[in-house]
């Protein structure tokens, strides 16, 4: 994916598949991914990039060790 909004979009259509398919789990994957991407774009409305699951995570969970960063 190019942007965020793409990928919004890919995963509203993958879960009406999964869910049309009967794959439980898939849905709830991607039903999680897709709540992730939406609170990504609402804390940050100028960025258009898709963000990768670390940029997601950190996103959620700022305090996590892997997350903080450190100037020297």
């Amino acid at each position: 994916m190019h942007t965020i909004d793409e990928h919004i979009q890919k995963d509203q259509t993958e879960i009406q598949s999964a869910k049309d398919q009967g794959d439980d789990a898939k849905v709830r994957h991607l039903t999680d991914e897709l709540h992730s991407l939406e609170e990504y774009k609402e804390h940050h409305p100028g960025d258009k990039h898709d963000p990768n699951a670390l940029e997601l995570f950190c996103d959620a969970n700022p305090d996590e060790p892997e997350c903080l960063v450190y100037d020297d």
